[in-house]
């Protein structure tokens, strides 16, 4: 074994990578070697002794001028500027606690809100339970998180429920320029707002809520095929057709949901990252 290299790792060449017809794209493990075709590792890999391979079981994407592995799944990981959706997990005189299911909580400041908030009001403005969507404004060495309220589409929310989604298929549920999200809500006459953390927002009839609910786990269960696009259309088109304006129509005040920096999933389809309506 040659000096730095970790045992266990699984080779793979370019002979080696299986062609499937079924629209999947390749499945490779943690510590297997990735041909980089002359690309740069991305996220998802690591290099030892000039060999690219895995760190975490996922998707192999290869995008100029990056190859990257895509997670199956995982907990979220912050980076600035994501915008999340988070709960209120406890109220201090100064702060909020938020539960954005993260490593650590993420504490919300009193001047990091649009209120003008005297110290020991914050209990006036935020409950325990209430769900707020927030900016990641900073990350220290220490993993602590600081968010932000101030921000366009940013804001506490009301009414509705929250649906998990694993972090890693938010960008299959965006899809290419918001496709995706777009026909939920036109399908659905719901108000979704996406947070990167996997957390989203529905409000809206019980039936189109249901209706969200089962798109969702359409895309967590078979997030990682092409042609997503098409089976989340069949399927709401097969429980109940275009709702046109039945629904709850947009948030009051609030222009369409742009996240900053939304996620690139490395994938070339029509269920490509994009703008999020809120």
């Amino acid at each position: 074994m040659r000096h730095g290299h970790r045992g266990g790792h699984r080779g793979r060449g370019p002979a080696d990578v299986p062609v499937r017809s079924d629209g999947e794209r390749t499945l490779v493990l943690p510590g297997e070697e990735i041909d980089v075709h002359g690309l740069q590792p991305g996220p998802g890999t690591y290099r030892v002794d000039g060999r690219t391979y895995a760190s975490v079981l996922g998707l192999l994407s290869r995008r100029p001028p990056v190859v990257r592995v895509i997670p199956l799944s995982g907990r979220y990981i912050p980076k600035p500027k994501d915008v999340v959706v988070g709960t209120v997990t406890d109220v201090q005189t100064t702060f909020w606690l938020l539960d954005i299911g993260a490593p650590r909580w993420a504490p919300l400041h009193m001047t990091g809100t649009p209120w003008k908030i005297d110290v020991g009001e914050t209990g006036n403005y935020l409950h325990v339970g209430d769900t707020v969507v927030v900016a990641i404004e900073s990350l220290d060495p220490t993993g602590r998180i600081g968010v932000t309220m101030l921000g366009d589409d940013l804001g506490k929310v009301d009414g509705g429920t929250i649906i998990t989604l694993s972090p890693a298929k938010v960008p299959r549920l965006i899809g290419r320029g918001g496709s995706m999200i777009q026909m939920l809500t036109q399908q659905t006459g719901c108000r979704i707002a996406v947070g990167q953390n996997g957390r989203i927002w529905v409000d809206g009839t019980p039936e189109g809520m249901v209706r969200v609910r089962e798109a969702l786990r359409l895309i967590e269960e078979e997030g990682q095929r092409s042609g997503l696009t098409e089976r989340v259309a069949g399927y709401l088109g097969s429980s109940g057709g275009d709702q046109g304006d039945v629904g709850p129509g947009p948030m009051p005040g609030r222009p369409p949901f742009d996240p900053p920096n939304p996620i690139d999933d490395g994938d070339d389809s029509d269920d490509d990252a994009g703008p999020a309506p809120f």
